[in-house]
């Protein structure tokens, strides 16, 4: 599991980020922080970032609004819901915009580790996965064109 992995938090209370970003830290995680939609897409236009936690209220945009926009600057990235306003509207959403995970605050420390863990190695199975299928293909497509394009021997 990488533990130098980039962590987005985007949450509107101040206190929610600095909590966060104080016990990922000390996981090992490196953490950056956004307090409403517009920062957060700015931040993953510049960088390249594993996972983010999204705040389902945010001041400018909804939070499941913004996993879509999310998905459009890292698609890879793992992204995890965090509401304290659970209601079965916003969980449907969440799912129906890719969102991997969905969790409640106040949170259980061990959970949110745990949740974030395990996406985390989602992320490298799916990327080791990935890198296999490309493999492969490249592999059947030499042979193609080699049978197309035998070489040609001198008589």
């Amino acid at each position: 599991m990488d533990e130098h992995a980039k962590i987005l938090i985007i949450d509107d209370d101040e206190s929610i980020r600095k909590i966060l970003s104080a016990i990922l830290e000390e996981e090992g995680y490196t953490v950056e922080t956004a307090e409403n939609g517009r920062e957060a897409i700015d931040k993953t236009n510049a960088k390249v970032y594993n996972l983010v936690l999204v705040d389902v209220r945010l001041p400018d945009i909804e939070g499941v609004v913004l996993l879509g926009k999310l998905r459009e600057t890292v698609p890879r990235m793992r992204k995890i819901i965090i509401t304290g306003f659970p209601t079965v509207r916003n969980a449907i959403e969440a799912v129906n915009n890719m969102a991997d995970a969905y969790m409640l605050k106040p949170f259980e420390i061990g959970k949110i580790l745990e949740t974030i863990k395990e996406q985390l190695k989602k992320q490298l199975e799916e990327k080791a996965y990935n890198q296999n299928r490309i493999t492969e293909f490249i592999e059947t497509r030499v042979k193609e064109l080699e049978m197309e394009n035998p070489p040609k021997t001198s008589q």
